[in-house]
């Protein structure tokens, strides 16, 4: 098969690779899309897989082709996304059902091999079937749109609420969507890229704001509240995550989503905001998935497949292999405005 192979940092060739044969429990999975997240920039140039050569790409959705002893056959031929983390199903997170807390997991696209390749092999755990009404290319989008909801989740979000996201790149549009979607009274979205804000007007959201230009907290005046009931940081800046304690209103909710450029800190009077406030702080990582429901991965699906959120519009590049590294690169340098780029398997 062909596959983008990381051979090393830097270092991401399309290249003819093995073919994957499903081992006991496994599917083989024609891959369908595999979107580019913002954490595979470094991975790939910057820190690393956890072994080389590696196939990265943990976005992705695709068909069935062959199953592994033990797996039942019926499966052939499903249209399915696919959770890319492969829990140890040993440990006291796993125990609980926290499979995303998993003292020991393996991970499709940086542990394991992943889904940039026309093929790649998954757990029949982790295969999550979708409905006709929902298109590959858009079941490719459930993990990040999974993310954003749990995110949302920790924040609490309800109906009226003032919810204001930090970073505009496909996961905070993602989150923005998705609490327009649970009936929030406005949203806002804060970054200081003017094109990613172009992009998010393009999408519906009139609140927008470029900290560099005007101060969150003038803006959320501009909204006439106090400051937001829920605010989502999802760009991973340590002046952004400041910036948070000043634009919640007191008793708010601040969700800490975005994987951190570096070093993280706060000044006294950021902290003073909290204290002063009475500010809830959480944490949000990755995302729960349960084969059998009850979930983010499910609630995606379900918001995707019946309107509530249309994640087609996020989509702004559409490459093959051979053209996967070069849109990286881009992406990378930032010499070209790109939201969401996807691999489309031309062999689907």
């Amino acid at each position: 098969m062909q596959a983008c192979v990381l051979h090393a940092v830097g270092d991401l060739r399309c290249e003819t690779a093995t073919d994957p044969k499903p081992r006991v429990g496994e599917v083989l999975v024609r891959v369908a899309a595999c979107g580019v997240c913002g954490s595979d920039i470094p991975r790939v140039y910057k820190t690393g897989t956890y072994r080389f050569p590696l196939i990265p790409g943990h976005e992705f959705s695709g068909t069935i082709v062959s199953v592994g002893d033990g797996v039942d056959a019926s499966l052939i031929g499903t249209r399915a996304t696919i959770f890319p983390l492969i829990p140890c199903m040993k440990c006291t997170m796993c125990a609980a059902n926290e499979f995303a807390l998993c003292a020991d997991y393996d991970y499709l696209g940086s542990r394991s091999n992943g889904a940039f390749a026309e093929f790649v092999c998954a757990p029949a755990w982790n295969v999550l079937p979708i409905p006709d009404t929902l298109s590959l290319e858009e079941a490719a989008m459930t993990e990040p749109a999974a993310v954003a909801l749990h995110a949302l989740g920790h924040g609490g979000v309800k109906a009226g609420d003032v919810v204001l996201v930090m970073g505009a790149g496909p996961i905070g549009l993602l989150v923005a969507m998705a609490a327009r979607a649970f009936g929030a009274g406005a949203v806002m979205l804060a970054d200081i890229d003017e094109r990613k804000l172009e992009f998010a007007r393009t999408l519906g959201f009139a609140h927008v704001c470029n900290p560099r230009i005007t101060a969150i907290a003038d803006a959320m005046r501009a909204l006439d509240c106090a400051g937001a009931d829920v605010v989502i940081e999802a760009s991973g800046s340590s002046v952004a995550f400041e910036q948070c304690m000043a634009a919640a209103r007191p008793f708010g909710r601040v969700v800490l989503l975005g994987n951190p450029e570096g070093d993280m800190s706060l000044p006294k009077d950021a902290y003073w905001a909290i204290l002063r406030k009475q500010l809830r702080i959480v944490g949000s990582w990755n995302s729960s998935y349960n084969p059998s429901g009850c979930d983010d991965w499910h609630t995606a699906i379900e918001f995707m497949s019946n309107g509530k959120l249309d994640v087609t519009p996020l989509v702004t590049h559409r490459v093959g292999l051979p053209e996967l590294a070069g849109a990286m690169e881009r992406m990378r340098d930032r010499s070209e405005f790109s939201n969401k780029i996807l691999y489309v398997n031309s062999i689907r």
